[in-house]
């Protein structure tokens, strides 16, 4: 069974995954999985090589056209009590939570800024129906969906898939977001997500593309080369409250964005992200949720992982330029 550790100095948990176990000489550099044989489990037809499926967007022929299936080596179980206890100082609790892949496509070789508009647009709606359905489990407190793309990126397979994992605690980053967003508020009664919203539209240097829904702009303080950042122009806490236009502007954005990206910077590795707010509490003045979009251009070294530092050598600005210069 899994078991979540806590750090006593920083409060950070730690997940040791005891499904994942591996000997010393196991760790080898790992390699996204191309299945070159036509053998892909992901692939429609190999559907008896997956975890039986927990949700099918179908056509009308019944085809499936994204499936949602449990990871098949999770990082966290849905069974089994929290079981929180303390070892002397040390805080720890067992790995409940739910670690789960959604399949974007029947095809091999499709990624996601090359499938149809719909298509794109129903990952989210998975992401979305998902959240929904596992927030009635009180004992998880936060849902993190994201996408791995690339070898750089920690992508173990070709086949286009992204992923989502509820936890029983809440992260720490996103608890700083939380508490700099409580911050801001208590000092100006407002978000601070919209405010940047509106200085970003206001300045433009910044901004990659817009819509009526959605802004896509690089932060002030990117910490990565071409960081992007995708957020709703509209006030909202929580991403699985979005209304269908939301979820409609959305998928374009980040479809488009990432066709830029793999324009410019030639089809990198990259990860994005959602940031929500819990998923046990009620709507919030101070949170937004939003997209991260990050590029694996370089790597976090030595004084990175010391100091907390980024040390970022593409202005924002100039990014930003390089995008919007794209075409979509």
């Amino acid at each position: 069974m899994p078991e979540l550790r806590r750090d006593p100095v920083t409060g950070r948990w730690v997940i040791i995954s005891t499904d994942l176990a591996r000997r010393p000489s196991q760790f080898v550099r790992s390699r996204v999985v191309a299945h070159p044989n036509g053998d892909c489990p992901f692939c429609a037809g190999h559907e008896d090589r997956t975890p039986p499926e927990i949700l099918s967007y179908r056509d009308h022929e019944n085809h499936w056209q994204l499936r949602v299936i449990p990871n098949k080596f999770p990082a966290l179980r849905v069974e089994g009590m929290l079981d929180r206890a303390g070892e002397g100082l040390y805080d720890r609790m067992s790995g409940v939570g739910a670690h789960e892949v959604i399949i974007e496509s029947r095809e091999h070789k499709v990624s996601l800024a090359q499938l149809p508009e719909k298509r794109a647009e129903d990952l989210f709606w998975a992401f979305r129906d998902r959240s929904l359905d596992l927030k009635r489990d009180t004992r998880l407190r936060y849902i993190l969906l994201f996408k791995n793309h690339g070898e750089a990126a920690g992508a173990s397979e070709e086949h286009s898939h992204s992923q989502l994992i509820a936890l029983p605690v809440v992260p720490i980053q996103v608890q700083e977001e939380l508490d700099g967003g409580r911050r801001y508020f208590e000092f100006k009664e407002r978000c601070v997500f919209c405010d940047m919203v509106r200085q970003e539209a206001a300045h433009g240097a910044r901004v990659i593309l817009e819509t009526e829904e959605v802004l896509v702009m690089a932060p002030y303080a990117s910490r990565f080369p071409f960081e992007t950042w995708v957020v709703p122009r509209a006030h909202n806490s929580h991403f699985e409250t979005a209304h269908s236009s939301l979820i409609h502007g959305l998928a374009w954005a980040v479809r488009s964005t990432i066709r830029k990206i793999e324009r410019v910077l030639e089809f990198p590795s990259y990860n994005f992200l959602i940031h929500t707010a819990p998923i046990q509490d009620g709507p919030l003045e101070h949170y937004h949720w939003h997209l991260e979009i990050i590029p694996r251009l370089t790597k976090v070294a030595g004084f990175e992982w010391g100091a907390g530092f980024y040390i970022n050598p593409t202005p924002p600005e100039e990014a930003a330029q390089f995008l919007r210069d794209a075409g979509l």
